[in-house]
């Protein structure tokens, strides 16, 4: 289309959301492209067109948004009205229920609303592993402390040290917590989680919430994310969707607040239970209730944060890329897929380089 502009990746990564897809555990097409968190240069741009140009190297928000209907004029663009074809609030590149979109794993992407949906970033190869995380997960992280109503000096409880978890977390410190626990049980990921500052919290030694209650002299924190989603497991490998919410319930002080940006689904025909399949979780609702806590959930509407991230990342605030563990050719990406579902030892964040960029691994 004449907003349109096509887009050589460079570097595209893999999400621990492209799991639900790749587990089969979402109504995903077989044979589309995957692929939501993209970056690369311009190769051509429609003739309605006029602020991106060739040659531009751009981060791609995950969110596809027209930038005109009633959600993008008010800043949310993860939940466009135009841009998915079933008529459903919000549409992303190469994920299931969000529009017919192709990913980004691949050489060349589609770009819709060229103008609008691209960020131009600094010319060169410069920070290439930090400025691909704009696209979704330093967004999103950096989301899932906001909706938590964070303020400087408070303290902050993630639960999950996968990508998204570890952004949350370099967030709440960037934006001045006065402590930051994170909750896994993969030694790799906590280890990097205390790279950072953060104190981890290994819930395979423990109830994390008693270990976090014990920390903080039984007050709790003040504020949690919550970076897991509905395919959460105990120590034993259990899957249990409840697990994460009802602990940050349990965690988070009277008051406070919780932002829920891991991913929940209307619909789960994988589930262990018939409410599960059906999107319905048993919650501690009257814990919650008495506590007077807040709840605010919903993907990152990325652009109304990657500007302000990218400069942080340009002026060396913010240092994303400590999470990638491992840059690989295009060609690699099905065994890589193998190993990140896997949860194999080492394996916190994989960069694909289907271009220029690209490496033996």
């Amino acid at each position: 289309r004449p907003t349109d502009a096509v887009v050589r990746i460079t570097s595209t990564n893999i999400c621990g959301s492209d799991l639900h897809m790749y587990e089969g555990r979402t109504d995903m097409e077989p044979g589309r492209v995957l692929g939501h968190e993209n970056m690369g240069i311009v190769e051509a741009v429609g003739e309605g067109v006029d602020r991106i140009k060739v040659g531009d190297r751009v981060s791609l928000p995950f969110n596809i948004a027209c930038g005109s209907c009633d959600h993008c004029v008010q800043g949310k663009t993860a939940f466009c009205l135009r841009a998915n074809q079933a008529g459903t609030a919000g549409a992303a590149f190469g994920f299931a229920a969000m529009g017919d979109y192709a990913g980004g794993q691949a050489e060349l992407l589609r770009v819709p609303w060229a103008d609008f949906n691209a960020l131009v970033l600094p010319e060169g190869t410069d920070k290439e592993l930090d400025y691909t995380m704009l696209s979704d997960i330093f967004p999103t992280g950096w989301h899932g402390v906001e909706l938590s109503q964070f303020e400087p000096g408070d303290s902050v409880a993630v639960w999950g040290a996968g990508p998204v978890g570890l952004m949350a977390a370099h967030s709440a410190r960037i934006r001045g917590a006065s402590e930051v626990f994170v909750v896994d049980q993969h030694a790799d990921r906590l280890a990097l989680a205390a790279s950072i500052g953060a104190t981890p919290v290994d819930f395979s030694a423990g109830d994390p919430v008693e270990q976090i209650m014990e920390a903080t002299g039984g007050r709790g924190v003040d504020r949690g994310v919550e970076a897991i989603g509905y395919q959460a497991h105990d120590s034993s490998g259990t899957e249990d969707p409840t697990l994460a919410l009802n602990q940050l319930v349990a965690v988070v002080k009277a008051t406070g607040g919780i932002g829920v940006v891991g991913v929940y689904l209307p619909q789960d025909p994988g589930a262990k239970d018939d409410l599960a399949k059906e999107g319905k979780l048993v919650f501690d609702y009257g814990t919650f209730w008495f506590k007077g806590q807040g709840m605010r959930t919903g993907q990152a509407n990325v652009k109304a944060y990657n500007r302000q991230l990218r400069d942080l990342i340009t002026s060396g605030v913010a240092t994303p890329s400590f999470l990638v563990s491992h840059e690989l050719a295009l060609d690699e990406a099905p065994a890589a897929y193998k190993k990140f579902d896997s949860r194999e030892h080492g394996w916190t964040k994989v960069v694909l380089h289907p271009g220029e960029l690209a490496t033996a691994g």
